[in-house]
């Protein structure tokens, strides 16, 4: 079948439509053939019976790539005039500009087969109705997908061959630059460079991204940047927080070719996506392969810090607050070691005061889950003020002066990139000043401009002196002999303040909070207590679990020890005035008294003394009036003259005796025999005995 006997009356009825496209802007202002072909395909709709007005040129995608649908706002109007039956042919000069996707090939044919419209490319004629011509416009779509595969693979494989030799050129951050040889050196301009030095030290020194910022900020440096488009020129600016995250992320300063370190993904609306990949994923590293500023260990060291602040303050954890007024010395300052969120303080009465206990309870709050952890912080307050005590000595105190030399040491190295902001100022207003001297006067719409670039140049100038000036004055302040002196007092002058009564509570904290960064706590066999000085120095304390109310109130084992050792020789009221003469108390921390030994005789079931002399041999008066053969009265007697020997086993006057020897028992006999006590009538009864 020709292609004229394709074309019906019902197709030159509706309207022909090219459609015209480039791949790349460049494609269009450099492959201007490839454009001319296309337009020249209007004479072919000419040559089958459209008229020029019956002719819709749809070019408004060129530069769009044929891959998807997606921003082709032509290619979309296109196929919904289709659908709407307006079209009755389509043009394109091959299947690959009208698309690179086969899902969208096979949707414009299928719309085409419904509609009954015809498909014209530089090879002929096609009837999407027909299966001959609807096959070989398949087999087109997938050549024409496959191609674009192809050519993709081709440009991956050669980005990755490179990558893989780390030599694939890639935009390098401040700080690095390439040579005439495409190699990756150190940046030429030593502000630059020292600028760089200065954020790596400070970011170890600080611990925290953002608390960099704020040294930045508060001594006046500026961070470098690379100037517009790409440029070589370097620009000044203030240090932001995430400036500081990106270039401690970045392993190109620590000399590390990477490639690979994000994903991209297109989304059902056909939009990119990309996301950070985890470093173990990343397609190519390869170490030292240029210059660095830093060393990749400590670029791994700084990932791994970077990652324990997101753990410690993620979540928007609130900041410490003032010091208040309650007891909790470390108020504002406690981290949890669970969850690594701050950890609040809930108070209770114990011992007639106010008793703190750390609390984290975010999810609790939020959710309605249990606290995270709830800790005791009493003996913790105690552990932690004695550790600041004991740390506040001589020795730490040289320490501290030592260390406050490295700090003039640092603010030394931060006037010196200062005065380096005053020299570039001033150079950039000479340079001003020459392109302004030598402009023709006469030429006066460009000197007015030359003009107006070196007044502000010398404003800049003369705002950077100022800064420069007052930075300079504030610290030019050195510690003189007399401060020294007053520095190492506090040795003495601390642990008096600390202890005494009469320094208010919010006094302590905002002693410790000059001294500690934070104190964070876990709670597993015994509390562990990890402590963080400012300046980075760390403490580890185990402190064992507070005890609960019953093992508060619980006797200790030695009063018990003592009370049993006591009721060898004493009674219960005896037992208890000894005890308090010595100033023990009881677990209520009242008095002994007789009801509390008493209780305590019985709650340990300790042997009374009445048992303990019945087993050492000693008789009741039973036994005894029995051997004699006589009552209490008679008993009584003899013991007051000297013949029976007793003790006393109570504080009733209760005794025990001790068995009377033959002898004794004869003597006695002897004598009631001549008293005449041994009639019942003469004897009081033994009932009335006991």
């Amino acid at each position: 079948m020709n292609a004229e006997s394709k074309v019906s009356g019902e197709h030159l009825q509706r309207a022909a439509y090219l459609y015209i496209r480039q791949s790349t802007l460049r494609q269009v202002f450099e492959n201007t053939e490839s454009t001319q072909r296309q337009y020249a395909l209007r004479r072919r709709a000419v040559t089958l019976g459209w008229p020029e007005e019956r002719i819709v040129v749809i070019d408004e995608d060129q530069g769009q790539s044929g891959a998807s649908t997606v921003e082709r706002e032509g290619f979309q109007r296109l196929v919904a005039d289709v659908g709407l039956g307006k079209a009755g042919i389509v043009m394109g000069l091959e299947v690959s500009r009208l698309a690179r996707n086969c899902a969208d090939w096979h949707r414009l044919l299928e719309i085409c087969a419904l509609t009954h419209t015809l498909i014209l490319d530089e090879d002929g004629l096609y009837d999407p109705g027909h299966f001959n011509d609807r096959l070989l416009l398949g087999l087109k779509g997938t050549m024409s997908e496959a191609e674009l595969h192809v050519l993709k693979a081709r440009l991956v494989g050669g980005v990755l061959n490179k990558a893989q030799r780390a030599e694939l050129k890639m935009p390098l951050p401040v700080g690095l630059v390439y040579d005439e040889e495409d190699h990756v050196v150190l940046e030429p301009d030593q502000q630059v460079r020292q600028s760089l030095r200065v954020f790596f030290d400070t970011f170890e020194r600080t611990g925290s991204a953002w608390a960099t910022v704020q040294t930045f900020r508060r001594q006046g440096l500026k961070f470098p940047k690379r100037g517009q488009a790409g440029s070589g020129e370097i620009a000044w600016q203030e240090l932001t927080h995430a400036i500081a995250l990106d270039t401690l992320h970045n392993p190109r300063y620590a000399g590390v070719f990477c490639f690979g370190r994000t994903r991209s993904w297109k989304d059902l609306e056909g939009k990119t996506h990309s996301q950070q990949v985890p470093r173990e994923q990343w397609r190519f590293l390869k170490r030292d392969a240029h210059p660095g500023y830093i060393t990749w260990d400590r670029f791994l060291a700084h990932q791994q810090r970077l990652l324990q602040n997101r753990q410690v303050h993620g979540g928007g954890e609130r900041p410490a607050g003032p010091p208040r007024e309650g007891p909790s010395l470390l108020q504002g300052l406690v981290l949890c070691g669970k969850c690594g969120r701050s950890m609040t303080v809930r108070y209770h009465q114990r011992g007639g005061r106010l008793s703190p206990d750390y609390v984290c309870q975010k999810d609790a709050v939020e959710r309605g889950e249990p606290p995270c952890q709830i800790i005791p912080g009493g003996g913790i307050d105690e552990a932690v003020g004695a550790l600041l005590v004991e740390s506040v000595t001589p020795l730490a105190l040289e320490v501290a002066l030592s260390v406050q030399q490295e700090l003039q040491a640092r603010v030394a190295e931060a006037d010196r990139l200062r005065q380096q902001q005053v020299q570039r100022a001033q150079y950039e207003a000479d340079r001003a000043r020459l392109r302004y001297m030598r402009v023709d006067p006469n030429h006066r719409l460009v000197a007015d401009t030359l003009e107006a670039q070196w007044n502000e140049k010398l404003r800049a100038l003369a705002q950077v002196k100022e800064d420069y000036e007052k930075q300079h004055a504030h610290d030019a302040a050195r510690l003189t002999e007399e401060q020294r002196a007053q520095i190492l007092a506090l040795a003495s002058d601390f642990p008096r303040l600390w202890r005494d009564p009469q320094t208010p509570d919010r006094d302590r904290k905002r002693m410790a909070r000059l001294l500690l960064e934070d104190v964070t706590l876990r709670r597993e066999q015994d509390i562990r207590v990890q402590i963080r000085f400012r300046g980075g120095a760390t403490r580890e304390l185990r402190l064992p679990l507070p005890l609960s109310a019953w093992a508060l109130r619980k006797t200790q084992p030695e009063v018990v020890a003592e009370i049993d050792r006591l009721l060898e020789h004493h009674t219960v009221r005896e037992i208890a005035h000894l005890l308090n003469e010595r100033g023990w108390h009881s677990s209520t921390g009242n008095a002994f008294s007789f009801q509390s030994v008493n209780h305590l005789k019985g709650r340990y079931r300790l042997k009374s003394r009445r048992q303990r002399l019945r087993q050492q041999g000693w008789l009741t008066v039973h036994e005894v009036a029995a051997l004699l053969h006589c009552g209490w009265g008679g008993i009584n007697h003899w013991r007051k003259a000297g013949l029976l020997e007793s003790i006393k086993f109570s504080d009733k006057d209760d005794r025990l005796y001790r068995r009377p020897t033959p002898t004794v028992i004869e003597l006695i006999q002897s004598r009631q025999r001549r008293q005449c006590w041994k009639t019942p009538s003469s004897a009081p009864s033994l009932s009335s005995a006991v």
